[in-house]
């Protein structure tokens, strides 16, 4: 006699259907359960040979002499267990020596340096310990996405302060014309307002914020007193001789800044997740209260690694070179979107070109998955040229609340932290997109 297996057996005496507990109320906050961008224009959801110049990661290695710094860590016996939840001596001594003439201060790697585990754990991490229940933060639209969901699982509240895109994106529109409105930025501070994140240079637009406008937003936080969190991960790449202003370093707001750095987007490691965080004491320890409570410490042989790497970099002129290199990366892929006859504004910093998408036209009948439908015109324009011409972009929408949301659907997000051939590649594909233009 035979008998058939039951197709859903019960194991240690559970019931087959599925328990259902009651998820957290913080998950229903900050798009945490929505569907992002990153899971839609997701390479396995696009065409296998279509070009990836929408999410922001190289497709370079980090340089030899800094992976070589990596194996040599991972060759030891202390690069192989914990380290301090401060970080590692090595790592705090390299970001004191290499940024303490950019704070204008000798910083002190006891009390002013916080490595993270990447740049995005480290301002959670201040997060948990700055904000309280109903505490508000300003966000700069288009924001780095995953402030939202850090600011509210610490139950803060966001508040939106778009940067205004020009009226009419010309051929000589750069990062510059992107502008706060100041009046605006008032408006937005209320009793509650706790802290403004400021992001230069700024991912997307890659727009490097003059002193005159960092100055304006010192004025309001010293006014209403305000902490500043300022994401500086994209310092290293500034263009055409621009400088790089710290908030931090104007009067008054070294005490209420946190200053955010990045190993990954300085050393093409983004995967390594090495950040860190420079700020006063008041700041900074509380903060290292919390990260510790959270990730206790960031990996070993890696903050090794991102040490060598600051350590060495001016010896070998390491960042000038690669500004060069990004330089011609930015002016390879413009060049193409000139002759194309595609509208951008020229960014001055980080590694992404905005291009205004307003005279592509997208057939009606088009075969949109479900994903796509109900979404701004720009994800509708993305998934058409990822599919049409194999280039893939992000759309700009995804960094807008629903209100402000129209702002950045006119925009396509290009990142050129890729090789020179990948680009030349992507900007030849790219001259299909004339055949789909507006009739004048």
């Amino acid at each position: 006699m035979t008998t058939e297996a039951n197709p859903h057996p019960k194991q240690n005496g559970s019931s087959s259907k599925a328990p259902n507990f009651a998820l957290s109320s913080r998950m229903a906050t900050g798009r945490a359960m929505s569907l992002d961008v990153w899971s839609i224009f997701n390479a396995a959801n696009l065409p296998s040979d279509c070009i990836n110049l929408g999410q922001g990661y190289m497709n370079f290695p980090p340089p030899q002499w800094v992976k070589d710094a990596a194996d040599e860590a991972l060759s030891t016996v202390s690069g192989n267990h914990y380290s301090h939840p401060k970080g590692r001596i090595r790592l705090r001594e390299a970001i004191r020596d290499h940024y303490s003439q950019y704070f204008n201060r000798t910083l002190d790697v006891e009390t002013e340096i916080l490595v993270s585990s990447g740049a995005n754990e480290g301002q959670y991490s201040a997060w948990v310990a700055w904000l309280e229940p109903g505490d508000e933060v300003i966000l700069f639209e288009p924001y780095f996405d995953q402030y939202l969901p850090s600011i509210t699982f610490n139950h803060g509240v966001p508040v939106y302060v778009p940067i205004h895109p020009p009226a009419e994106v010309t051929k000589d529109s750069t990062s510059d014309d992107w502008r706060i409105d100041f009046d605006e930025l008032r408006r937005a501070i209320t009793p509650k307002t706790k802290m403004i994140v400021v992001n230069t240079p700024h991912n997307p637009i890659g727009k490097v914020f003059k002193e005159e406008e960092l100055q304006k937003i010192a004025d309001l936080a010293i006014e209403y007193n305000l902490m500043v969190m300022s994401d500086e991960v994209y310092d290293c790449l500034v263009f055409d001789n621009r400088p790089h202003v710290r908030i931090a370093n104007l009067p008054g707001m070294w005490e209420r800044t946190i200053t955010v750095g990045s190993a990954g987007k300085s050393f093409a490691c983004t995967g390594w997740r090495v950040g860190w965080l420079i700020g006063p004491q008041s700041l900074i320890g509380p903060t290292l209260a919390a990260q510790t409570r959270i990730v206790f410490c960031t990996n070993s042989p890696l903050q090794e690694a991102a040490a060598s790497g600051l350590e060495q970099a001016n010896k070998r002129g390491y960042f000038e070179k690669q500004i060069q290199e990004y330089t011609e990366r930015r002016d390879v892929l413009v060049k193409y979107f000139d002759e194309i006859g595609l509208k951008y504004s020229l960014p001055f910093g980080s590694y992404f070109v905005l291009v205004d998408i307003s005279q592509v036209q997208i057939p009606d009948d088009y075969p949109f998955p479900e994903t796509i439908r109900g979404r701004g015109r720009d994800f509708h324009a993305g998934w058409f040229l990822a599919q049409e011409l194999k280039v893939s972009s992000i759309p700009v929408s995804e960094f807008y609340c629903d209100e402000h949301m129209k702002i950045g659907e006119r925009f396509l997000r290009f990142a050129f932290c890729k090789d020179l051939d990948t680009l030349h590649k992507a900007g030849e594909r790219l001259r299909g997109i004339t055949r789909f233009f507006a009739k004048p």
